[in-house]
Order: C-alpha cells, then sequence, then structure tokens
C-alpha cells in the first residue's frame, strides 16, 4: 500500500507521535510519499531522516497510486491538502498535530488505534461538495479555483461598507450592503459562515449559505439556497479594488468583474473513523449544548 504525508510543520510535542506512525507503517510495509517542505522540516528541525519512497510538491508529482493522503497539522493544512488532491480521487485523512482541528479530527492520542483501524479497513469515506468561482475576466485563483469551506467577498479598508448584488440562476435576490458576503458549502458552515451567524450544515446536503457579514440593514439574514443553483455576485463601493478569497486564498479584483459561484462537478473525499460522527464532534470541538446548568 502507498499513502501520502503531507503538511509543514508541526509543534515538538507532536514528534513522537510522528515517528511513531512511520514505526507503524514500516511495520505494515506501507510505501510512504512524502511532501518534500515537510520533508526538509524533519531533517532541519529534528533532525529525523524518515525511509521514503519518494517524494511530492504538489498535484502534478502525486503519485495517483497512492492510497490515502495523511494531512498533518490543523484545518488549514487539510484545505491545503484539498489542492493536492484535487479531483484524484485520493481520500485525506486529517491528523490534527495542533489544538482544534474540525476536518483534521484525529487526535493525537488517538492515532495508534485509528491507524489501526485504518490498515484494518474500519472506516468510512464521506464525500463533500465544493464551490468553484468562474469571472468574467481571466486572472482570479486561476491555478485552482475550487474551495472546500467558502468564497468571501469583502471590502480591502475600512472607510466604508460595499455593496454587492446578488442573483440566483439570473435572478435577482438581493443587494448585501456590508463589509461583505460568504457563500459556504456545507462543510464551510462550521466555520467562517458561523462566526457571521449562518446555520450549520449537516456535510451531505446539497446546498449553499449565503451569509452577509456585518449587514447594514439587520432585516438581512443569511439564507440556505440549493447547491445546484448559480450564485452571481457584482460588487460596487467607492473603492477601485475588493477582496475575494477562496478558503485561505485571496486576491484583489475591480468592480468590473463579474462573480459566478457554482457546485463544482467533483468531490473530495475524506476519510472517517468508525468511532467519529459529525454530531459527535459538534458536541466535542463545538460545545454544542454546553449548559453550566446541565
Amino acid at each position: 500500500m502507498k499513502i501520502a504525508l503531507f503538511g509543514k510543520l508541526f509543534n515538538e510535542n507532536f514528534t513522537d507521535s510522528f515517528k511513531m506512525m512511520f514505526e507503524v507503517f514500516t511495520k505494515h510495509n506501507v510505501e510512504i510519499f512524502i511532501y518534500e517542505p515537510l520533508y526538509d522540516f524533519l531533517i532541519r528541525e529534528i533532525n529525523f531522516k524518515p525511509p521514503v519512497g519518494g517524494y511530492f510538491s504538489g498535484y502534478e508529482d502525486l503519485d495517483k497510486d497512492v492510497k490515502y493522503v495523511f494531512s498533518i497539522g490543523g484545518d488549514g493544512t487539510f484545505l491545503d491538502a484539498v489542492r493536492v488532491v484535487r479531483d484524484s480521487g485520493i481520500p485525506i485523512v486529517g491528523i490534527n498535530s495542533g489544538r482544534l482541528g474540525f476536518m483534521a479530527d484525529i487526535a493525537q492520542d488517538e492515532i495508534p488505534q485509528a491507524l489501526a483501524d485504518i490498515i484494518a479497513g474500519e472506516f468510512t469515506i464521506e464525500e463533500r461538495s465544493l464551490l468553484q468561482l468562474e469571472t468574467s475576466k481571466n486572472g482570479l485563483f486561476e491555478e485552482f479555483n475550487y474551495a472546500l469551506n467558502e468564497f468571501t467577498v469583502h471590502k480591502t479598508d475600512s472607510a466604508s461598507m460595499i455593496t454587492i448584488h446578488t442573483y440566483l440562476n439570473n435572478e435577482y435576490l438581493n443587494s448585501y450592503w456590508a463589509d461583505g458576503l460568504i457563500i459556504s458549502t456545507p462543510t464551510g458552515s462550521t466555520a467562517y459562515s458561523l462566526s457571521a451567524g449562518g446555520p450549520i450544515l449537516i456535510p451531505n446536503t446539497q446546498n449553499f449559505v449565503i451569509s452577509p457579514i456585518s449587514p447594514h440593514n439587520l432585516t438581512v439574514r443569511p439564507i440556505v439556497v440549493p447547491n445546484h443553483h448559480e450564485i452571481t455576485l457584482r460588487v460596487e463601493g467607492r473603492s477601485k479594488a475588493y477582496m475575494a478569497s477562496l478558503d485561505s486564498r485571496s486576491c484583489t479584483f475591480d468592480s468590473s468583474i463579474e462573480l459566478k459561484i457554482k457546485r463544482a462537478n467533483f468531490q473530495i473525499k475524506v476519510l472517517k473513523l468508525k468511532t467519529h460522527s459529525f454530531y459527535g464532534t459538534l458536541r466535542n470541538k463545538l460545545m454544542w449544548g454546553v449548559d453550566k446548568r446541565n
């Protein structure tokens, strides 16, 4: 079996767990390919030169015979792993080397049992939808114009709000007078959209959430729309430039550019342990329903 390890760095308190992973993989004759920046970090920072079968630096040189991509880090690293996997169909395994970890949900103390379960085939595969951004002019996110969490448009200064004219399948929905607007997938509904007052969606629901950021009108609230609808945005304001973001990547654009958001034509596969559930993650990671009185 071939696997790929993706990541950039981790804290020293994760070092023993990382070395233990190599011991388990070696014991089971697993061939390991490693992300080059991660390999450089291991040699430079912790003086660890693990035995590997090869290296990769991105999607183009990722061996497509790899069975799983292990993302070592937090949720930001997991989102970066999506750009490596893309439409290859290779499942991502989220190993949390930090604190919260919503998508990277295998905690450090769970790693030994998690690896045993994965090698034994005791897991499920979830498919997560992505959104795709298209623009009226080339130049925005040409390298990878997809997002697992959300697309966001927001102002670039603190002077004034912007107006975001929004259409669903070319039918006018609303003009949001706000600091920005978030278009979220179900996966991203527990991220930025949630902090802006958006609802939580179950991962396999076929919807987008449109959530305004600090809207001027209090009558405007987040709305859930089917993800087979195409969302068109036209932005105007006093500034000459605005900010667009796909997950953790951002770039600026001007008001002449029309933005179209739709469901991507492929999904990301995520490996989930049978002992984990979305509802359990809500309770444990987001303290869902916690009340001092209980």
